[in-house]
């Protein structure tokens, strides 16, 4: 009987990020409930890891943790855990980061 391999950890590769996909919206900002056909998609996400390259590139304003709105075209899903929301997403389909007022993209 073959063993099944567990992975504990996921490191993107090249000029990549893991993103944890936020949920998408089930309820307009005035309180009216969307049916399951007319969720509006979500693109936005938060960086759970990014690779070496990123991580040493000083022009990258790209941060663990850090918000982001992404397009989701390139974006390929990871089957890491059951009714995960994980993507490894190219560093030019992040479109925005999310910042404090007075934020200057490194460590607060």
């Amino acid at each position: 009987m073959a063993k099944k391999t567990q992975f504990e950890t996921i490191e993107p590769v090249g000029a990549r990020v893991l993103v944890l996909k936020d949920e998408p919206k089930r309820e307009t900002k005035g309180g009216i409930a969307l049916p399951e056909v007319a969720e509006i998609p979500t693109i936005t996400g938060r960086i759970v890891t990014i690779s070496r390259q990123v991580e040493h590139d000083e022009d990258m304003p790209l941060r663990q943790y850090d918000k982001i709105i992404f397009h989701p075209k390139n974006a390929i899903p990871v089957d890491f855990e059951p009714d995960n929301q994980l993507y490894v997403v190219p560093v030019e389909d992040v479109v925005a980061v999310f910042r404090k007022k007075g934020s200057d993209g490194g460590e607060e």
